[in-house]
């Protein structure tokens, strides 16, 4: 896709290393492989050294020569490591013999090597929960200065080219707030918006969707998207943000003409946030399968550093695909 090829060579500019926990699984080693031929990432691999090269032997994988592997039983950064998980989770009654056991686990320990800078990001999920991949982050990397939540946001891509951005889109959060406060609707508007324009590439104009526009129905949940509204404006003044739309008034220029006149967003929004997870997951997979439209991620924000979670129903190509946004994400391109 001309997109990803875009997103590679930007990543290829500003080489980051990306670890990837799951090390021996034969997708993300395949995966592993190609990125290093194709030269856009460096790449760590979490596993037993031995059993890594042995896979890669018997699947023909000729690139991970020279691929750095960390060994979960053998690291000479333990306790360095230990170190630090004891100053970041001590309150809260980590011991050392806790850490030492959580070390032993590759998504806790590409998590703590990206909180020691060893590594720019993480990507991982083709084999485990994405409540596995996001626990030992939340705990460690945690979210950004100033933002509480984390969310993720998907690309989609349109064959109707008059929807969006010449058929570009952004929606979120589409899979992991289950039910967003307004002051944590309006973070993740923002933290959307600032998606767009990194990974995307094109200037957000985001819509705030509700079942009501203008006031046009009366309730709590409108209520929340209003104020969510508010403070998204308030949080980032050069984002243009507006709210509270329906979805046609967001998409359709002369249906948002007729519900919010005066509205910069109305009929042109190009990022569609939804008030709740439950509409958000649902409205992603509705128009990728009965749109035919394609859905990249997601793709995780808020993070004070980026890890992704990747489905494990994934191809090889996703994971290349995640490992060069995820790197782009860490160049801050």
């Amino acid at each position: 896709m001309e997109f990803i090829d875009k997103i590679k060579a930007r990543a290829a500019q500003n080489l980051k290393t990306i670890v990837l926990p799951e090390g021996t699984e034969e997708r993300t080693l395949k995966a592993a492989d190609k990125i290093t031929q194709e030269g856009f990432a460096k790449v760590v691999l979490i596993g037993n050294p031995d059993q890594i090269h042995h896979l890669a032997d018997e699947y023909y994988l000729k690139n991970l020569g020279d691929v750095q592997i960390v060994d979960p039983q053998n690291n000479p950064k333990k306790e360095a490591y230990i170190e630090l998980m004891l100053k970041l989770r001590a309150a809260k009654g980590l011991t050392r013999e806790d850490a030492e056991k959580q070390l032993l686990d590759p998504l806790y320990l590409g998590a703590i090597m990206v909180k020691a800078g060893d590594v720019d990001g993480e990507v991982s999920g083709a084999m485990n929960a994405t409540g596995n991949v996001l626990r030992p982050a939340f705990q460690y990397v945690r979210t950004m200065p100033g933002i509480s939540v984390v969310s993720g946001a998907f690309i989609m891509f349109f064959k109707d080219t008059l929807f969006g951005e010449n058929g570009m889109m952004v929606f979120a959060d589409c899979a992991v707030n289950p039910n967003p406060t307004a002051e944590e609707l309006a973070q993740i508007a923002v933290m959307t918006g600032r998606t767009t324009r990194a990974i995307a590439g094109f200037e957000p104009r985001i819509a705030m969707l509700s079942f009501s526009t203008k006031g046009s129905a009366k309730n709590e949940l409108v209520d929340k998207v209003v104020s969510a509204t508010l403070l998204a404006q308030q949080m980032d003044p050069t984002l243009q943000i507006d709210g509270e739309l329906q979805a046609d008034a967001a998409i359709i220029p002369g249906i948002g003409a007729q519900k919010a006149p005066g509205s910069k967003i109305a009929g042109r929004a190009n990022v569609l946030v939804f008030p709740n997870l439950e509409v958000g997951n649902i409205a992603y997979k509705l128009v990728q399968r009965m749109a035919h439209a394609e859905a990249i991620g997601p793709i995780l924000q808020g993070m004070a550093a980026p890890i992704n979670d990747l489905s494990r129903g994934c191809s090889v190509d996703d994971i290349v695909s995640l490992v060069a946004i995820t790197s782009c994400q860490a160049a801050g391109l």
